[in-house]
């Protein structure tokens, strides 16, 4: 019985690991991926793109790319929208 219950603990304990190692393994596929968003909230609290891409792990030419027109289709940004409703 104790021996089922070992074998049975390391079984979970090595699937465990190759769950956890396959979901790590996960985020390095996207490549160079920048939330625009997060960029867009520490630019608005002074930091600059040197700082920000420190912070996240990015190159700078890649948050700077985050400062142009925004894509997210939500155009009126922080702005009250028009329109009835």
């Amino acid at each position: 019985m104790i021996d089922s219950l070992r074998k049975l603990g390391i079984a979970a304990i090595v699937g465990t690991i190759m769950l956890a190692g396959g979901v790590s393994g996960c985020s390095s596929l996207s490549g160079s991926h920048v939330d625009c968003n997060v960029v867009k909230l520490q630019a608005e609290s002074g930091r600059s793109d040197a700082e920000i891409a420190s912070a996240i792990g990015a190159s700078e030419s890649d948050v700077a790319q985050c400062h142009g027109a925004e894509k997210s289709g939500n155009t009126t940004s922080g702005g009250v929208q028009s329109g009835n409703y």
